[in-house]
């Protein structure tokens, strides 16, 4: 099982508290598997329409930004075993 870390206000939409775990072994699994399990969630993190993730959100895990990384690319090993998690986080812009 993957464990993932929504931010609040996504932990909210889905209606879960803490962590959220999934069985993939890709960020588009995690993704795939969270919008299955929350209809709430799809398009928050993702357009609909293209599939490609929203401008101000980011996904880390092991201390790596994975957010460029291409989707069908494996999770890190430590995620796939379950010691890390995924984390989502929702980036801020301006001052």
């Amino acid at each position: 099982m993957t464990r993932v870390v929504l931010p609040y206000h996504l932990r909210s939409l889905a209606r879960v508290r803490g962590e959220v775990t999934v069985e993939a072994t890709t960020l588009l699994g995690v993704l795939d598997a969270l919008e299955e399990q929350h209809p709430a969630l799809r398009g928050t993190m993702r357009d609909p329409a293209s599939g490609r993730r929203r401008p101000f959100v980011r996904f880390y895990a092991c201390q790596q930004d994975l957010s460029h990384d291409s989707p069908d690319a494996p999770l890190p090993d430590a995620v796939l075993r379950g010691d890390e998690p995924v984390l989502v986080v929702g980036a801020m812009a301006g001052g």
